[in-house]
């Protein structure tokens, strides 16, 4: 067995691609090897800016022999398709042939043995093909080359049982020998090297100035950044992103802190430190309470002799222009008040078939006013203030240079201007929450703004049907849906969709925007409620809570209350985790069954109350009584919303429902006895279905 080792060696590649293209390179290179039929162990990947490196292990120094076999036609079968068949197995008469019998008859095999080729001399094509076909977000082409690529290709290193393999890459215009040689940082060990296998090839990089391994270099990154903020007596600011971004724009990391100016330090943290993260990569480093220290941490590509003075020196100096722009933009922001920038709103487009944000900041103000009814504690003129002043900032310069400070700056802004706190608060947290690890907002103002955010975005994109399908979602609606669901669950919110989505499609009709047939209403507010039900089941998933459950009680309807409706979901769990829940469900599906075929067969539906004088066994009249207790009981309980309760209603019926299947026969031969065993039958379908759609229940 031997090992394969590449390194596709070239100008820095852009981090964000540089995972992903060093996984297209394996899979290219492991699936050329598997159609020549090379088996190997194991297969890793690695890349730098400037390199992407695989070795795999366990190659066969020569592929396998392979028998192959191909039937033919019958013996006997006209010449035309002998010739065919034999040119088609590549031999030359039916004397290289075998006449094998089956239960069609005599049939010709062809029996074709290919000795296996040296390893070394298919591996040059299957790695020509894998770079060619190596995928690209972006790619161009280079003056000394017409090969198209991220950026231009200088070496191949190719190295198979510890010599070169034979041949080399043609670039168009240009051509690059597969080699051993490699080479490491550009500018500490700039030298060139040959290596023999991965380890060799691994440790000469290292002693190069160049960190293969990126988990390693990320590792590295992070620990030096650590104990240099230690020495400060601070701490870096978590970012995972922008460390899995600076571990692929360096080889040779070595972090540095530098100084932020004291006149920077008024402009809000949020500022800061995305100017430091966008622009320079750098990281934002806190006080041990939490507050941005007036200091940064750069990680460079550099061993320095200086110590990095004049690293560390040079991005101050870059840095203290970056955040003069800032500080410029806050300062002119702030002398411009949020409602006199309402008007700039009006030439930006919020989706060509709903109209502008302006049009838009009208409906989110009424919007959360009607919401603010729902919400204890919630100042409706509080709700209607920060929902028109939610998108000002959207016109401000800080926003246009950092969209995604957007609703934080306005904050600022309101705060600087006197508003409220809650109405400030409420326009930083209107967007959240943004996704599953954002903080759901919990003040009752900054509830009904962001609930209204969300709302108006999903009614309206209902409205055009521009709805999610399949993986595609390019307004994020389900991410909208889900933040709908947790502002109500995780506060507790009290209202019916069905009702707020109608006053929201009120509104975009009243606009004109939006043709709103009051007709069409119902069909939609239905569709946009079964888009929260399948969000549901993704939101309670992690619970346990089994998607079928929750569309038993949709099905009902009439359950448009969310916080209700977790509530139900739940006692309806825990009635059918027990015994008496688990039974009662086979005996529900076997009433149903039964008057499906029967009401199918008489054309007719069975319903109403069954004749008690009818009632010929002792069974049906207790089955009768339970089903009155059980009905009466169960719905004083729904209507105080005690769904335990309501399911403990049901589990009296579990001994009558199996006394009446054990004793009683459905089909009588009597017509007006099998009639009122089926209505009684149509009672317990009916009882039950109070609380939940039993048929739609898998388990």
């Amino acid at each position: 067995m031997a090992e394969l080792l590449l390194e596709l060696f070239s100008e820095e590649i852009p981090a964000r691609m540089q995972r992903q293209a060093a996984e297209d390179f394996k899979r290219l290179i492991t699936d050329g090897l598997a159609k020549a039929n090379l088996k190997f162990d194991t297969a890793r990947c690695f890349w730098t800016p400037r390199r992407l490196a695989l070795v795999v292990d366990g190659l066969p120094t020569s592929q396998p022999d392979l028998r192959e076999e191909k039937k033919g036609p019958k013996v006997g079968a006209p010449d035309q398709a002998v010739q065919g068949f034999l040119r088609s197995a590549g031999l030359d008469s039916l004397d290289q042939c075998e006449q094998r019998d089956t239960p069609k008859g005599a049939v010709w095999f062809a029996v074709v043995e290919k000795k296996g080729g040296a390893t070394a001399d298919i591996l040059p094509e299957i790695v020509d093909t894998a770079v060619r076909a190596l995928p690209w977000a972006k790619s161009m082409r280079f003056a000394a080359q017409q090969f198209r690529w991220v950026r231009p290709l200088h070496r191949i290193l190719a190295v198979f049982a510890g010599e070169p393999l034979k041949g080399g890459f043609d670039l168009g215009g240009a051509a690059v020998d597969y080699a051993a040689t490699s080479s490491g940082h550009r500018f500490l060990s700039p030298e060139p090297f040959t290596v023999v296998n991965f380890s060799d090839y691994a440790q000469k990089l290292r002693d190069a100035h160049v960190i293969l391994d990126p988990e390693e270099r990320r590792q590295k990154i992070a620990d030096d950044l650590r104990a240099a903020a230690d020495r400060e007596g601070l701490t870096v600011k978590d970012d995972p992103a922008l460390l899995d971004e600076v571990t692929n724009l360096v080889e040779w990391p070595v972090a540095l802190i530098g100084k932020i100016d004291d006149e920077f330090m008024e402009v809000p943290p949020e500022v800061l430190s995305t100017s430091m993260r966008a622009h320079q990569k750098y990281f934002s480093l806190q006080r041990p309470d939490g507050t941005l220290a007036p200091r940064f941490a750069v990680v460079a590509n550099m061993a320095a002799q200086d110590g990095g003075a004049r690293i560390r020196a040079g991005n101050e100096r870059v840095l203290r222009a970056r955040l003069a722009d800032a500080k410029f933009f806050w300062d002119q922001d702030r002398a411009t008040k949020l409602e006199d920038r309402l008007e700039a709103l009006e030439k930006v487009i919020f989706h060509a078939k709903l109209g502008t944000v302006a049009e838009r900041v009208e409906r989110l103000a009424s919007t959360a006013d009607v919401l603010s009814q729902y919400i204890p504690v919630c100042d409706s003129n509080d709700a209607r203030r920060a929902a028109r002043l939610a998108k000002a900032d959207l016109t401000t310069e800080m926003v246009g240079e950092f969209p995604e400070l957007q609703g934080i700056m306005g904050r600022y802004y309101a705060l600087h201007q006197g508003e409220e706190q809650a109405v400030a608060d409420a326009i930083a947290q209107h967007y959240s929450p943004a996704g599953p690890n954002d903080t759901c907002p919990t003040a009752p103002v900054s509830v009904a703004v962001a609930l209204a955010e969300k709302i108006d975005t999903l009614v309206g994109f209902w409205l055009i049907d521009e709805k999610p399908t399949g993986s595609k979602d390019p307004f994020a609606l389900r991410r909208a849906a889900l933040g709908v669901i947790r502002l109500v669950l995780e506060n507790g919110v009290r209202l019916s969709l069905t009702h707020v989505a109608a006053e929201c499609a009120g509104l975009y009709g009243e606009q004109g925007k939006v043709s709103v047939d009051i007709r069409d209403l119902p069909k939609i507010t239905s569709d946009l409620l079964s888009f929260f039900a399948d969000r549901l089941r993704v939101h309670l998933k992690d619970e346990g809570v089994s998607h079928d459950l929750i569309q038993a009680l949709f099905a009902l309807g009439d359950e448009d209350d969310l916080v209700r409706l977790v509530a139900r979901v739940h006692a309806l769990r825990a009635f059918l985790d027990s015994d008496d829940g688990a039974n009662l469900l086979t005996a529900y599906r076997r009433a149903a069954n039964i008057l499906r075929a029967e009401e199918k067969k008489d054309g007719t539906e069975f319903k109403g109350e069954p004749d008690v004088a009818l009632f010929a066994l002792d069974e049906e009249k207790a089955l009768a009584d339970a089903l009155k207790t059980a009905s009466a009981a169960s719905a004083t309980a729904i209507r105080a919303e005690d769904f335990a309760a309501a399911m403990t209603a049901l589990s009296g019926l579990r001994q009558p429902v199996d006394a009446f299947f054990d004793k009683v026969t459905v089909n009588a031969d009597d017509p007006a006895l099998r009639k009122n065993r089926l209505v009684l039958l149509a009672r317990i379908r009916a009882v039950m279905g109070q609380l939940a759609d039993f048929g739609q229940i898998e388990g």
